[in-house]
Formats: C-alpha cells, structure tokens, sequence
C-alpha cells in the first residue's frame, strides 16, 4: 500500500479545556499519512486517478475550524473519520499538535497521534 504525507497543516480554532482556549482559540498543527493504491495515479500522471491533496487540506482545515472540542483525542478521532469518511483511503494516522498548551512552565507542544482504518470507520458507522 502506498503512502501519502501531508504535513505541517496550520489551523485556527477553538479546542481546549479551558474556557479561554474555547473563547479565543488558538493555533493546531495537522500531519496526515494516508493509506491508499496509487498505482493508477503513478500509470496514468493524472490528478482524476490520484488523492488531491488540495482536497485533503480542505476537508482536515474545515474539520478542525468548523467544530469545537475539549481534548485533543476527540479531535483527533473527528478528524480520522473525516478523512476516511471522505476518500478512498485504507488507513490513516493522524498527529494533531498544540504548539502552546496553556501549562505552567512548559514551553513545549502537546501532541496526539491516532491510526485508524477503513474497518474501524465502517464498525463507527455502523455498516
């Protein structure tokens, strides 16, 4: 199976715990691998076969801007099931980075990463 990388996603949005995090949001930083054949896209040199990255970009900044979480694994999980609610892919993992956490003394990021795949999003919805 073949492998597709987006990442350094940047989004602005409205997740956290705390109420100011929710109110005045804050940035999130999406790397995305998806699972997918692209022997007809590497056959045929055209986007019509291929994942469209632009597409992906879309549906992951839409997804995290247009919904409001308290932890990041909700997020995370939402953003799983968009992706392969959306695309052909066969599995996905997902990071999604707090660059600045409100923490006390800790200048560092806050991360999740989720594997998920097309069982698991068929047994979410039910099929």
């Amino acid at each position: 199976m073949d492998r597709i990388s987006l990442h350094g996603i940047d989004v602005y949005a409205h997740h956290g715990v705390h109420p100011a995090e929710r109110e005045l949001g804050q940035r999130f930083v999406i790397d995305a691998d998806l699972w997918i054949d692209c022997a007809e896209a590497a056959e045929s040199d055209s986007l019509g076969s291929a994942l469209d990255y632009t597409a992906v970009h879309r549906v992951l900044t839409r997804a995290t801007a247009d919904t409001s979480f308290y932890l990041l694994e909700a997020l995370a999980g939402h953003l799983c099931a968009a992706l392969l609610g959306a695309f052909p892919v066969q599995r996905v993992r997902l990071r999604v980075e707090k660059p600045n956490p409100p923490i006390p003394n800790f200048l560092g990021r806050a991360s999740v990463t989720f594997e998920r795949d097309r069982d698991w999003f068929d047994r979410r919805e039910g099929a």
